[in-house]
């Protein structure tokens, strides 16, 4: 590996330009499609200079960053462990489009381990405590493809008061798929400017109704290749629409077991049919009878509904 420059002045401005010129831990989630915050798609456009990378800094983001300090202190504290930062980005000198920005490093009797610090909300509690969630295995697995490492000890605060943490071995068939897949990336989206084929992540499916939100009301001739997606749109819909029936026959069968039980077992599995209470508004009696109070609290929104014909 080889120091691309150091960071410990750097904006964050500057930072995240440098990122730009490679792919670092915190992407392979993202090409890999398990990322929920940021679309394959985003990324292609970032690393080819056709948007800038995002500026602004998430709350969870701030915090994980302010929190840092905190959770390498208390992971020696526990451990007695010395962590020692490294403020580089780092790249692979074999593969040059693998960067590398570590929260640490750690010696151990003369071999180089990496050192992460996590911070996650009090639901993911349960994950962390039985395991480090895919995102971070794939994030840390390319940092030791980066430097050579063997080991990295992922530490998380979760919730603000609960500290774990884990160790994560060097799997060389993990590293071998993630610079497979890395490679395909840089190679074949960002030096040679193919457009991503869009995924079907929440990430990307809420990146295009974001970034397209209104239509302009034309009509516009698709390439030909778009028949062939439309002739698999309709097949996967009626895919859904018969698994949606075999589901419904199923919870009725269960349902026809269960008749007035609230609940039911057998095997080490437990069906519950619970009663649910709900109240709404009825809205239609109330524009008709108070419609200046309707109309004073009425707001309005838009959304654009995908069909095929």
């Amino acid at each position: 590996m080889q120091v691309v420059v150091k960071t410990n002045n750097l904006t964050r401005e500057e930072w995240l330009k440098y990122r730009t010129g490679g792919i670092g831990g915190s992407d392979v989630s993202i090409i890999a499609g398990i990322n929920p915050f940021k679309s394959v798609h985003q990324l292609w456009l970032e690393k080819t200079g056709q948007v800038e990378p995002e500026q602004t800094e998430s709350e969870y983001a701030h915090f994980g960053t302010l929190l840092e300090p905190i959770v390498r202190k208390e992971f020696t504290a526990r451990t007695g462990i010395k962590v020692r930062q490294k403020h580089m980005l780092l790249q692979s000198t074999e593969y040059p489009f693998m960067y590398a920005d570590l929260d640490g490093v750690i010696n151990e009797d003369g071999e180089l381990a990496i050192f992460e610090a996590k911070t996650a909300s009090q639901y993911k509690l349960d994950t962390w405590e039985e395991e480090v969630p895919a995102g971070y295995i794939l994030q840390v697995q390319h940092y030791m493809a980066v430097t050579g490492a063997k080991k990295t000890y992922i530490a998380a605060l979760v919730g603000g008061n609960h500290f774990v943490y884990h160790v994560v071995e060097r799997d060389e068939v993990m590293i071998a798929k993630i610079i497979a897949m890395e490679k395909y990336f840089w190679e074949t989206h960002v030096l040679g400017g193919v457009e991503p084929i869009p995924d079907g992540s929440d990430a990307t499916t809420n990146y295009f109704n974001s970034k397209f939100s209104n239509s302009n009301g034309q009509t516009i001739e698709l390439p030909e290749e778009a028949l062939a997606i439309c002739e698999e749109y309709e097949r996967l819909s009626e895919q859904v629409k018969e698994l949606e029936t075999a589901k419904s026959a199923a919870a009725n069968q269960l349902k026809s077991y269960l008749k007035e039980a609230e609940a039911g077992t057998v095997g080490d599995r437990k069906i519950v049919w619970k009663q649910i209470f709900k109240s709404s508004l009825d809205q239609k009696r109330l524009k008709e009878e108070k419609p200046d109070i309707y109309n004073g609290y009425i707001t309005q929104s838009s959304y654009r509904r995908l069909s095929v014909a």
